[in-house]
Parts: C-alpha cells; structure tokens; sequence
C-alpha cells in the first residue's frame, strides 16, 4: 500500500508540474540550452604511468558525446601536453581524431626533471567549458642522469587540503544538513583522522572522522551565524584547524535519499519565517532527459518524489531553483550502471621464456556492436606507481565529478550499502555543473570563443599595423606551407583583426610563410596564436616521492633504455607520404610543363615566351606582368595579375619570378579559368617547382612571416622486434624493452572476439596487461591481467 500511494504520489505530483507554465518553460530553456551546448568528453589510455626521460608515452583517445557517450564524429584535432606541478608544458602535441578516435605518442625531453607531472588531453570545442573539463591523469617522470631529491618535500611542514560541503550547498541557521567532508595529504592521497566541529565558544558540537580514501560525512545542526571550526588530529598526533564554510541567516537546505527502491526523494527546508512559499526542482542526466517539478511549502519544508527509472546512468544533477528561478540548492545523485562492458583476455599460460611468441586472445560481451579497444603490456617492477582511471569509472563517474579521485573502480567493484554511502559522501564532496545558470536563463544563447574543429586544425591569430599594432580588418592573408603536395590556405580579416585558417591534412613540423599581398596591403604584420589552452584546473600534481631503496631497479631500467635506443632506435614507423607527382591544392591543372623536356634557356622570360603557351608575359610600369589566356573564350586574357605560386609560396612580385634561374625549375603548371580558394578568386594560377620543393634558395620578401609551425602528428606504429627465426631468436642485439606491445586499435569482430600477437624481450620479471575498450553503443569496460617472463633456456 505504501509503494502505491508514493507511485499515485509521484504521478500527481508530475501531472501538476507539467500544467504549470513556469515549469514547462523551465524545460524548455533548458532543453534549448542543452541543444547549443554539446559536450565532449575525452578518455585517454596512456600505455603505463612511470617513465624515464627518453621514453615514449603512447596513448589513445576516445571522445564521446558527453550526454549519452557514443562516439562523436565532430572534433578532429585533440591536445595532448604534460604539466609540470606550475601547470608549465613540459610537452605538446596535436593528434588527429576520426569518428571520435585518436592516438599517438610523444618523447619525453631530456630535459624534464624528475617528479610527478600531470598529463591533460582536450578539443577546441572543450576550451569553452573551462579546463575543469579537459581529460587529465598524473603520470611520474624520473631522470636518471640528473640527481634529484627522492623526498623534496619531506622537510616541508606536512599540510592537508580538508574541506566541507554541504548538501544543497549552503548551512543555514537552524536548519539541520549533513555536511561531506574530504582531506588529502600532500600526494592527493586520503588521509585517515579523529575530528571534531566546535562553535566560536569551542563548544564542542558534532565528533566525525572519515571512511575511505579521507572521505566522510556528518549531521550538523548550526544555532548562530558565528564560525564554526573543525579541530582534526592526524595520526601524529598534531592539531590542524579548518574553517567550516559560513553559515547563512536565511536560505534553504536540501536532502536526498532514497524512499524507496524505485523512488527518490528530495526534501527542501527552509526557516519558517521564509516568505516563498513554491520552489522548482530540475533534475537531468548530463543535461538530458531534465525533469522539473513545482512544489508548495507546507511549514518549513516540501517534498518532491523522483522515479529513479526517469533519470540516467551515473552523475545526475539535481536543482531547486526559488520562485524567481535562481538556484538555491543543488547536488549531485549517482544511479550505478545496470551495464558494463564485460572484456576476457587470456595468453594461454602464466609464464613465457624471453623472446618467446605471446598471443593474445580476447572477447567482449556485446550483441551486435563492435567494441573498439586499446592494449599495453607493460612491466610491473617495484618503481611504477601511480595507477590511472578505467575507461567505465571516467565515463560514469570521475568526468562529472571536480578534482582527483582516489581509486575510482573501487566503487564500481563494490556494489554494497556501504559503499553506496561512500560514493553519496564522495559526490557531494566533488559536485560541480557542466554549465552556468546564467547561460540556461539568460534570454539569449551563449556565443562560444572556440570553434569546434570539425575538418582540420584551425590557426588562429591577429593582423596587426606595423605602426601602432592596431588591429588591421579587411586584409587579405595568405598561408602556405613548404609541403608536397602545395597547400595554399587564405583568409580575410574581421572587424578585429582576426584571421582563421583551417588546415586540413597538415602534419609533423613544417616552415609555414604567413603573408599579404605585399603589393597592395605592406604594412601590416601577424601574431599566431597558441593554439594550446592557457587556462588550468584546479587539481594539483600529487607530491613527489621516490623509494631510495630502489636505486637498483632504477638503474637497471635507465641502463636498459640506453641500450634499447641504441640498439632499437626506432620504436615506431612513420607513414611518409611517397613524392609522387600528386595534385596540388587546385586540382589537375590545364597545361603542365616538366621543363628537361624542351630546350632549356637561360632565363625564365624566355622559357615562359617559347613554350608556355597558356600565359603571356607583358612589361608595364618597369616590372613583368602575368596575363592567362581564358579557356572558356579563345583568345581572350583576362586583366588582372594571376595568383603566382613558388612551391606552393604566393609570389606577388612577378619581377622576382623572372629572376630565378630556370634550372632549378623542374616543372610549371598553369589553371587558366577563374579559381575560387576560401572568400578569394584568382584569374588563373601559374605554379612554379623545384626540384626538391624547397625554393631552390629563393628568398621571400623579409615582409613575409616565415615560422615552424607545428601540424598533427604523422601517423605512427608501434614497432618491436619480431623472433620468427632461429637466426633472430638467437640474434645478439640486446632487447630489454619494458613496454612489450602497444595495440590502440583492436577492434572485435562480428562475435566479439579479436586476437593479437608479439613477442617477449629479454627483460625478465611480472608483466601487467591492460585492456580499455567501449562498443559502438557506448558501453564501457575494462580488464587486466599479469603473466610473467622468466629466462630462457639454451
């Protein structure tokens, strides 16, 4: 009977909130703002957590709708770097994304000294949401070749990050709460100790100490606005004072619980002199599927009822906003995944001999979606420590929560009460919104500063007056790469100055020129923007801390990578494109002309006029003119300048065209039809190119910027060597590899199963298989497993 008054409860309660205006329009501002405000999240898979300067990380990305995490085809360049404990970049890269996947790999400098360091991965849709979005992990880096400090800060007085939060957010006065609590030691780490809460008069009030991982909670009832203290002790026996945070003379406390197995509900209290008598609440799932309601106050407090069937897996948030819609209370409510993604690996036996052959079977639960998966079989010796996020806990948990969590599958492994009050306490604890009220309510949709990079990395940057650095609108720009083939990208200034490239299929390292046209607009000059993130969240790299009695294993491993990029310096190969005669930018060109099949003469004047037949050349005003010949009316030119290019490089002057030595010109194609590139059109294109693409020692204009500018990452493999042979398995080049195979892109068949192959080095000891994997359809999950190597036998 109680189960089905709460459910007539429950229905009345949803029927009343729908005929209410106010409540529709609050969906529908939401439903509107959640439509503009499409969330990526980013998992990254690195191969291990430890390394040593000079070693390769490997990762692979996973971007998903953050909403409903299936992967999303929108972004395709991703931001990788490493952040030493000032958030300075210690390293960088981009790395392209297709249909929400990405992978790649990245050196550590030699340079980097010894610590922790956190590594953080982002799109450029994702820098309009703030860094507290980005993807980020710690990772610890140690240089063997520099002496370093294994405590550096055991001299430091020991302090704890201890903070409290109410549920709802606030303490009012008079009004019960209960009240999370975190503390963390200098290594981000829980810590474990005996509290008390005390009143401005150190009366003592509320005793509480924490559960697991330094978390916990306690009911706390405030009597006056005063501050009131927490008063800890460590196991140290040392006294530490923490404020609590200010208690409010009016406001409203919220509490949720649960019902029933089916119900949830939200209580909402207020001081019984308050004069409102309605409250809204707004609960939604990653900003779908919202459910809003309207209650009256009867006295001091009022109920609403949530079905939990209503809400979505994992973090969901839930609002009370006041009869003015402004939010008065909110916290988060975790629904564990009734799904996980169930993944078998196996090697077929528990030891292997060095170089022996290893497979690897593996298969996943699903019915009827492939699983895309990423795999690192790395060696577990006593220096690697830091353990990283499963794929399913990120998803599900760590992504809607702020700050670093500790352990996260330990509350996914545990599926009991206690650990359900656990997981409520550590919610509460790092409750944070992917967006602000503001935006929802604000009358207008909110404008985004990022683009979303949807068919290539965007560079971005300002025109400038040379005179004043004004901005300078209107100017046309011009940016080109020495790169096979020709790539010409043009923009137009705003009313800023701002110009926009996107450059699509643009990798490794290039010397780009960034340029007007010198002959009409000179005086202007550019600034590149950086294209990585300057903003940083608040989590902070975990304290460093190095065993001195691993001194030994340390060497060994740096002694072992020596020798590895000694004797195997190539631990991944490069996909290079082969110099073909491939298509410039424009396309398959009218006439071309590979010019050691005429006779050749000494200067380009006459080469032009003997036998290029599309383009005439004309003197006027002291200086050399190009006119095309217009294919769609014989023996019609048109009358403006055609857009000259030198391996791909606009050249505006043709004067300086006409003083390049003809020699080093291997070939000359001309467009002779109006082109359109961008906002720009050109009566035709004459291309001019070298031999090696390099412009034979031309020289630009010294107006024109001429830089490195980084693209994405060229595609690599992971490479390790093969034993197939008696003559390779016998070989005397040394193999002590670490890191034994790198597989970023496995992908299940139609049955769920795949299988990989590699081979074992001569670096004995327990190797830990890791396996991240997500299906088609969003459903995440994990496996890990050890083997180990020993000698082999001659």
């Amino acid at each position: 009977m109680l189960l089905l008054f709460l459910t007539l409860a429950v229905g009345s309660a949803r029927s009343y909130g729908q005929d209410d205006p106010m409540v529709k329009s609050l969906k529908d501002r939401f439903n509107l703002y959640s439509t503009t405000a499409l969330q990526e999240k980013i998992y990254v898979h690195l191969d291990r957590s430890f390394y040593l300067i000079g070693e390769t990380i490997w990762f692979k990305a996973y971007n998903l709708d953050g909403s409903r995490h299936r992967f999303l085809d929108m972004s395709k360049v991703a931001y990788l770097e490493i952040l030493d404990k000032e958030n300075n970049a210690v390293a960088q890269t981009k790395f392209s994304l297709l249909k929400g996947k990405g992978n790649g790999s990245l050196l550590i400098p030699a340079s980097v000294v010894s610590g922790n360091y956190k590594v953080r991965c982002y799109s450029n849709w994702m820098k309009n949401f703030g860094a507290d979005y980005f993807f980020e992990t710690d990772i610890t880096v140690v240089n063997p070749f520099l002496k370093f400090d294994p405590e550096p800060d055991a001299k430091k007085e020991i302090t704890y990050d201890v903070q409290f939060f109410p549920e709802g957010g606030y303490l009012v006065k008079g009004l019960e709460s209960k009240v999370a609590f975190r503390a963390a030691g200098p290594d981000g780490k829980g810590i474990q100790f005996k509290g008390v809460v005390v009143s401005g008069q150190n009366d003592e009030i509320v005793k509480f100490q924490p559960g697991k991982f330094g978390i916990g909670s306690f009911i706390f009832k405030p009597q006056t606005t005063d501050t009131y203290r927490a008063i800890i002790t460590d196991s140290q026996g040392k006294e530490h004072t923490y404020p609590l945070p200010q208690v409010q003379e009016r406001g409203y406390v919220m509490r949720v619980t649960d019902s029933t197995s089916n119900l949830i509900k939200v209580s909402v209290i207020r001081p019984a002199e308050e004069e409102q008598s309605v409250v809204y609440l707004l609960a939604h799932t990653r900003q779908i599927n919202p459910i809003a309601d309207k209650k009256s106050f009867a006295g001091n407090r009022t109920e609403f009822l949530i079905n939990r069937a209503q809400l979505g897996e994992g973090i969901s948030h839930m609002t009370i906003l006041n009869e003015k819609l402004k939010p008065v209370c909110e916290r988060l409510y975790f629904k564990r995944p009734e799904k996980r993604l169930n993944i078998e690996a196996g090697v077929g036996k528990p030891e292997f001999a060095t170089r022996e052959k290893v497979t690897m079977n593996l298969s996943a639960e699903t019915t009827g979606s492939l699983t895309n998966m990423s795999v690192s079989v790395f060696l577990t010796d006593s220096i690697q420590a830091l353990a990283q996020n499963d794929i399913s806990s990120y998803f599900f948990l760590t992504s809607d929560l702020k700050g670093r969590i500790e352990d996260p599958a330990y509350y996914f492994q545990n599926n009991t009460k206690e650990t359900d009050r656990q997981l409520d306490d550590l919610i509460i604890s790092h409750g944070w919104r992917r967006f602000k009220w503001e935006d929802v309510f604000g009358g207008t949709l909110p404008k985004y500063q990022h683009l979303p990079e949807f068919d290539g990395h965007l560079v971005l940057g300002k025109v400038l007056n040379i005179s004043d650095n004004s901005p300078a609108p209107g100017i046309d720009s011009y940016l080109a790469a020495l790169d096979f083939p020709a790539k010409l990208y043009v923009n137009h200034s705003d009313a800023e100055g701002n110009f926009m490239f996107e450059l699509k299929n643009f990798t490794g390292a290039k010397e780009v020129t960034l340029q007007t046209n010198l002959l009409r607009d000179s005086t202007y000059k550019f600034e590149i923007s950086n294209p990585f993130s300057k903003q940083f969240s608040q989590a902070a790299v975990p304290a460093f801390k190095f065993d001195k009695n691993l001194g030994n294993p340390l060497l060994t491993r740096s002694i072992n990578m020596q020798s590895g990029n000694s004797f195997l310096p190539r631990l991944f190969t490069t996909r290079k494109a082969v110099l073909t005669d491939s298509l410039a930018f424009f396309g398959v060109p009218d006439e071309k002309y590979f010019l050691d099949d005429f006779t050749r003469f000494p200067t380009m004047e006459e080469v032009l006029r003997e036998y290029v037949r599309g383009v005439v050349v004309r003197r006027r005003d002291k200086g050399f003119h190009f006119r095309m010949v217009d294919k769609l009316l014989p023996n019609t030119f048109y009358k403006t300048d055609p857009l000259v290019l030198l391996d791909g490089i606009p050249v505006f002057n043709v004067d300086k065209i006409m003083e390049i030595d003809p020699l080093k010109i291997k070939k000359v194609e001309l467009l002779s039809s109006w082109y359109l590139l961008g906002a720009m059109n050109f009566t035709g294109i004459v291309s001019f190119s070298t031999y090696k693409n390099d412009l034979a020692g031309f020289e630009p204009d010294p107006r024109v910027l001429i830089t490195q500018y980084e693209g994405v990452q060229a595609q690599r493999e992971f490479y390790a060597p093969k034993y197939d042979s008696q003559t390779e398995l016998v070989s005397r080049l040394p193999d002590f590899r670490n890191l034994l195979h790198w597989a970023p892109n496995v992908v299940t068949d139609q049955t769920g199963k795949a299988q990989i192959q590699f081979f074992t080095s001569e670096q004995t000891g327990s190797y830990k298989v890791v396996v991240q994997g997500i299906t088609e359809k969003g459903v995440a999950g994990s496996k890990t497993f050890n083997f180990y190597v020993g000698k082999r036998s001659l």
